[in-house]
This record gives C-alpha cells, structure tokens and sequence, in this order.
C-alpha cells in the first residue's frame, strides 16, 4: 500500500497510509494530512489514487509545490519521490510487489484449450457535482458550485466552515470562529460530517441549502 513520510530537517514528523482516493495536504486543520507551517497554505496540495497509481496536484499554493525539487502543477508519483512543501520533505514510497512466477512464464496452449474469459473492465468513474444555495439575507437565492477540492464558507474571524469534496460524497468541518455551523439544527463541531442533499446550514446566521446531482 502507498504511503509518504513527512520529515523537517531529516526528522520524521509523521508517515500516512494512502488509503482514499484523494488526500488534503495543507495547514488548515481539516485536511489529512495537515502541516501546521506558515510557508504551506491552507489547502495546498491533494495527493489522487486511481488504478493504482498516485498522482500530485498543486492547489494554487502561495508557496508552490516541488517534486524532486522541480514546481510541479500535477505529476505522476513513482516510488522515492521527494514532494516539498516549504521546508516540508514527504517523501512517497510505493514499492512495487513482485509478479506471479506463473503471469511471467509463457504457455503453449493445448489444442482444443478453451480461451480464458477477458478481465471485466472496470467501472465507470462517477463524478459528483454540488452547489450550496443561499435561503435567507442579502443573497438569497445565489447558488455557489462546490468545483474545489475544499470549498471554505463563512465570515473569517466570524464563523468559517469547510466543505471537502470527496470521490462519492461531500462533507463539511468547522474551521474557525466562535459561532459553530448547524447541519439539519444540528452543531458541526472540527470532525467531519457527510452532507446529503437537501441539508439545511445555517452559519453566521445565513442559512443555506446543500444540492448534489
């Protein structure tokens, strides 16, 4: 199983399992992997699993993200890759697992020998869409298309929440500010929750509307 090792000054500061399909890196306290850094942003990079292959996106990080001491926007990983972040090091580690003795050999087929069934493809990719719609204030009825890896709502200093989209499902964290979201009359505290649609948020005294299609 994939996993990368955050280390500062050749110390290791923690070691992550890459275990879902996306994985938040960034200074904010809701993401997976986060790194309480002034040099990394709040939500600076996401780590993708698919196929089992892992890729790096950059996600308009002041600071920029490095792999093997190159800016990258979006790159392949391959095992040994050093990802920078500030003074930050997490180095990616995926050691490939040795094939069957037996897929290596070729094998003359017998006569008569009945082909073996193709492999089912895999299956499709779906791709969620969302979009917080406001009720209530000044700007009742705008809708906001949730197309980010971390969507943040709210007044800062005020009240701050964080929607994260994920492969299946969207979910929303209390981030900062006094005043704690509600979800269906119910408070959201920092541990995330998975938003279905139709969910009623009220945060700062707006109140809003969740919708995924």
């Amino acid at each position: 199983m994939p996993k990368v090792i955050v280390t500062i000054d050749d110390v290791v500061i923690k070691e992550v399992q890459l275990t879902k399909d996306q994985t938040t890196v960034g200074r904010r306290p809701y993401n997976d992997i986060v790194i309480d850094n002034l040099a990394v942003s709040g939500e600076h990079a996401v780590l993708r699993m698919f196929g089992g292959q892992v890729s790096v996106e950059d996600l308009n990080s002041t600071n920029g993200t490095f792999v093997n001491g190159k800016a990258i926007k979006k790159q392949s990983l391959i095992h040994g890759d050093v990802l920078e972040l500030g003074k930050y090091k997490i180095k990616f580690e995926n050691h490939p697992v040795a094939e069957d003795f037996e897929k290596t050999m070729l094998v003359k087929a017998r006569p008569g020998a009945v082909a073996a069934p193709p492999a089912p493809a895999p299956a499709p990719v779906v791709e969620i869409h969302g979009a917080i719609k406001v009720v209530s204030g000044p700007a009742a009825g705008r809708e906001m298309a949730l197309t980010k890896i971390v969507t943040t709502i709210g007044k800062p200093g005020v009240a701050v929440a964080a929607i994260t989209r994920r492969q299946h499902h969207f979910q929303i964290c209390h981030v900062e500010g006094g005043a704690q979201p509600t979800l269906n009359g119910i408070l959201v505290g920092t541990e995330p929750v998975v938003l279905n649609s139709g969910d009623q948020i009220v945060l700062a005294g707006t109140q809003m509307q969740f919708i995924q299609s």
